[in-house]
C-alpha cells in the first residue's frame, strides 16, 4: 500500500525491503556480510536524518519490532536515565584528581554546618539539635545523587529554620506546657508534615514544570523577605545572649513587635552578665576570626580556617573549665539521638496528619522561597564553572531530598546556601561527592560529637546565627540605593511593604501580601495592548512611529495607522478598544482622561499587524464585535489591515471578518493601504 502524502520517505534514504534484504537484484542470495554493509549504509542515512529508528514513521527495515533493544535504543534510554538521575553521568566518570577537592569541600562544609544545624535547630525551630543535624545529611545524600548542580550543598537554611520554628510556636501554645515532653513530640510531629509538604509540593512543582518561577517572582519581593527574616532572627537571638530566655517562657511575648518591646524593657535589669559576655565575646571572634580571613584569604590555611567550628570548641572547653552552667549559663546538656520511639519512620501518620491544615501555608512559603535561594546559588555556581542548572530536576531533586528528611521525625526542611555553595568550590570541590562526604562527617557527629558537646553555651548558638544575620543583609543597602537611584518605586514599595508586614503581622501574611501584587503587577502590564501610531517618513514609502522618529509625520488627513506590537489573547485584548480610543483622541503622549481630546475622530483606520504572529479566538471576537461591527455601523470608519500573517489571516477568515471587511480591506503594506485612502498622490 503507497505511503500518504506527509509520510513519504526521504529521496535520499536508501531502504532495503524485507524481501530484498536477503536477496540480490535478480532474486539471488547475497553473502551476509553484504546484507550487514547495507543495513549499516540505512543506519548511516537514518542517523543523518536526525537519528530516527528502524522502526519509526517510515516503517520497519528489517520486518520485525526492536524498539529499545537495538544499540541505539539502549543508548537513547541511558541517556534518559543519566539526564534525570545526574549521578548515573558523573559517578561512572569520577576522577582520582578530584578526590582531594571533594574530600577537603566536604570537610570544610560539614565544620561549619555542624554548629550551624544544632543552632538552627535548637533556637530557631525549638526542635532537639539532633534534627538540624539529620537535616544537614539526609536530603545532602538524596540531593548528590538526584542535583543538577555539582556544588550546590542542600542543609537547614536560618530564614526558613525560623518559619517552621513560628509554625511550631503557634500549634504548642494550644497546650498548657509548651514546653513537655508532649511539646516536644508536638514540635516532631509539625516539623515532620510542614517538610513532608515542602518536599511533596517541590516534587509536583518539578513534575509540572514549573521551575519558572524563579523567573516570575520579584527580586524586590525576596529582597524585602530577607531584610524581614534577618531583623526577626536578630530579635529571636538576642533574647538568649542577653540571658532572657528563662523569663521568656514566662510572659510568652508571640509577635515580633512584642518580642523587641520585651528585649527592650529587660535586656540591662533582668539578663544574665555572664551569658550577655560571653555572647557578644563569641560574636566579637567570629567577625574577627572572618576578618581575618578576608584580609589573608591568599594563605589557604588561614582561608580554610572553620571560624564557627573554633568558636564552639574553644567555648565548650571553657565552658566545662569554669563551670558556667553553675553560674546561670544555659548549656546545650545530654541530647538523644533517637528522638521518637524509632529512628526511621512513614510520616504519613495521624499524629503528624492532623496538623496538616495548619501547616500547609507554612510548607508552602518555604517551598518556593527555599526554591528561589536554591536557583540564585546553583545559577551562580554554574555560571562560575560553566555547565548548566535545569530548574524542573532541580524542583525534583530538592522534593524527593525533604520527602527523604521526613522519615525521621523532626527533620528540618533543607535548600541550598548561596554561602555554602561559593565556599565549597572555592575550596575545591568538583562534584557533589564533596556532599557525600559532608553527609557522612555530619552522620558519624551525630553518633560521636554529640556528648562533647555537652557543655556548650546556648547562648554561643545564638551568636552564630547572629553572624548569620550580617550575610543576611549584605545586599540590602545596595539593592535599595539602585532602586532609588533607577527610580523603581514599585520595587521599593514591595521591599517595604513585605518587610514591614512580615515584622509587625507575620512572615507568611508579608510574603503572601506581596506576592499577590508582584503577580498583579505582571498581569497588569501584560493585558495592556502595546500598539502605536505610525507616520510617513518624507519623500518615502516606509512608515515609523512617531514617538520613535521626530521626522515621521502623519499626512493622511482623517486617517489613523496604528502598528500593533505584540501577539493578541484573551488577556491584551480586553482593553484594546479603550486603548485604541484614546490612540484616537490624544495620540501617544500621557493624558489624563480628564482632558479635552487633542485629535480629531478617524475616518480611516489602518492596522499594522506585521508583529501578530498569532490571535486567541477572544481576542479575533474582540475585534469582531468591538472594533469592526461597531465602527463600521456606528461610525462608517474605513478600515484596512495590512501585513497580517497567514494565522491570524486563517482566524479572521473563520470568524467572517474578511467577508464583513470585504477581501480590498486587506493589503500587503501600509503604502498600499494608503493608496486606496489616497489614490491621487500614490
Amino acid at each position: 500500500m503507497a505511503l500518504s502524502k506527509d509520510r513519504q520517505r526521504p529521496s535520499n534514504l536508501r531502504t532495503i525491503s524485507t524481501a530484498s534484504s536477503l536477496m540480490g537484484v535478480e532474486g539471488v542470495m547475497t553473502p551476509l556480510s553484504e546484507q550487514s554493509e547495507r543495513e549499516q549504509l540505512l543506519e548511516t542515512d537514518i542517523e543523518r536524518l536526525g537519528g530516527i529508528s528502524r522502526d519509526s514513521q517510515y516503517g520497519s527495515t528489517s520486518g520485525r519490532g526492536i524498539g529499545h533493544k537495538t544499540p541505539q535504543g539502549r543508548k537513547k534510554l541511558k541517556k534518559r536515565v543519566q539526564y534525570y538521575i545526574p549521578s548515573l553521568s558523573w559517578i561512572p566518570k569520577y576522577s582520582a584528581s578530584s578526590i582531594g577537592g571533594d574530600m577537603l569541600a566536604g570537610l570544610t562544609i560539614a565544620s561549619m554546618l555542624i554548629p550551624q544545624s544544632i543552632s538552627y535547630a535548637s533556637s530557631l525551630a525549638k526542635l532537639s539539635p539532633v534534627t538540624g543535624l539529620f537535616s544537614a545529611s539526609i536530603p545532602g545524600i538524596i540531593y548528590a545523587f538526584l542535583g543538577t548542580s555539582r556544588h550546590l550543598n542542600v542543609a537547614p537554611e536560618a530564614a526558613l529554620s525560623l518559619l517552621l520554628g513560628q509554625a511550631v510556636d503557634d500549634i504548642r501554645h494550644d497546650l498548657d506546657d509548651p514546653h513537655s515532653d508532649k511539646g516536644n513530640a508536638l514540635g516532631l510531629a509539625v516539623a515532620t508534615i510542614i517538610t513532608l509538604q515542602v518536599g511533596l509540593l517541590s516534587f509536583i512543582f518539578g513534575f509540572f514544570r514549573l521551575g519558572f518561577l524563579d523567573v516570575i517572582l520579584s527580586r524586590a519581593l525576596l529582597r524585602g523577605f530577607i531584610a524581614a527574616m534577618a531583623v526577626i532572627i536578630l530579635i529571636e537571638q538576642l533574647i538568649p545572649m542577653f540571658g532572657l530566655v528563662p523569663m521568656e517562657r514566662v510572659l510568652h511575648p508571640a509577635t515580633t513587635v512584642e518580642k523587641l518591646v520585651f528585649l527592650i524593657e529587660n535586656m540591662f535589669t533582668n539578663g544574665n552578665l555572664t551569658t550577655a559576655v560571653i555572647s557578644f565575646v563569641a560574636l566579637g571572634s567570629l567577625i574577627l576570626l572572618r576578618a581575618l580571613k578576608g584580609c589573608f584569604k591568599n594563605y589557604w590555611f588561614i582561608y580554610r580556617i572553620p571560624e564557627v567550628l573554633v568558636v564552639v570548641v574553644v567555648s565548650t572547653i571553657l565552658s566545662a573549665e569554669f563551670h558556667w552552667d553553675e553560674k546561670g549559663v544555659d548549656i546545650l546538656g545530654s541530647i538523644k539521638v533517637v528522638t521518637s520511639g524509632s529512628f526511621f519512620q512513614f510520616p504519613i501518620r495521624s499524629s503528624n496528619m492532623k496538623y496538616l491544615r495548619r501547616t500547609t501555608s507554612t510548607a508552602v512559603v518555604i517551598a518556593v522561597v527555599g526554591y528561589l535561594d536554591s536557583m540564585v546559588a546553583a545559577k551562580q555556581a554554574g555560571s562560575r564553572f560553566g555547565y548548566a542548572i535545569s530548574p524542573n530536576r532541580e524542583l525534583v531533586a530538592l522534593g524527593a531530598a525533604n520527602i527523604a528528611g521526613s522519615l525521621i521525625p523532626g527533620t528540618l526542611p533543607a535548600f541550598g546556601s548561596i554561602t555554602r555553595t561559593r565556599i565549597n568550590g572555592d575550596v575545591g570541590g568538583n562534584t557533589q561527592m564533596a556532599s557525600l562526604v559532608c553527609s557522612v562527617v555530619i552522620l558519624l557527629a551525630i553518633f560521636f560529637l554529640l556528648p562533647f558537646l555537652y557543655y556548650l553555651p546556648k547562648c554561643v548558638l545564638g551568636s552564630i546565627i547572629t553572624l548569620v544575620v550580617f550575610s543576611l543583609l549584605q545586599e540590602t543597602p545596595h539593592d535599595l540605593i539602585y532602586y532609588w537611584r533607577m527610580s523603581a518605586w514599585m520595587d521599593l514599595l514591595l521591599v517595604t511593604l513585605t518587610f514591614v508586614l512580615s515584622i509587625v503581622w507575620n512572615v507568611e501574611v508579608g510574603i503572601v501580601v506581596s506576592l499577590i501584587i508582584s503577580l498583579l503587577l505582571v498581569v497588569r502590564r501584560s493585558s495592556k495592548t502595546r500598539m502605536t501610531i505610525l507616520g510617513r517618513i518624507p519623500g518615502t514609502d516606509r512608515w515609523k512611529p512617531i514617538n520613535e522618529n521626530p521626522e515621521a509625520e502623519e499626512d493622511v488627513s482623517g486617517a489613523l495607522i496604528v502598528r500593533i506590537r505584540e501577539s493578541l489573547d484573551f488577556a491584551n485584548t480586553a482593553q484594546l478598544k479603550e486603548r485604541l480610543r484614546r490612540l484616537e483622541l490624544y495620540g501617544v503622549d500621557k493624558s489624563h482622561p480628564s482632558e479635552d481630546p487633542r485629535r480629531n475622530q478617524a475616518a480611516v483606520l489602518v492596522f499594522h499587524m506585521a508583529d501578530m504572529d498569532n490571535c486567541d479566538a477572544m481576542s479575533v471576537l474582540v475585534f469582531d464585535h468591538s472594533i469592526f461591527t461597531k465602527s463600521l455601523q456606528s461610525r462608517g470608519v474605513g478600515i484596512y489591515i495590512t501585513h497580517l500573517r497567514a494565522g491570524p489571516l486563517k482566524a479572521f477568515e473563520k470568524a467572517g471578518i474578511i467577508k464583513l471587511l470585504g477581501a480590498e480591506a486587506f493589503q500587503d503594506s501600509v503604502a498600499e493601504a494608503v493608496a486606496r485612502i489616497r489614490p491621487n498622490q500614490w
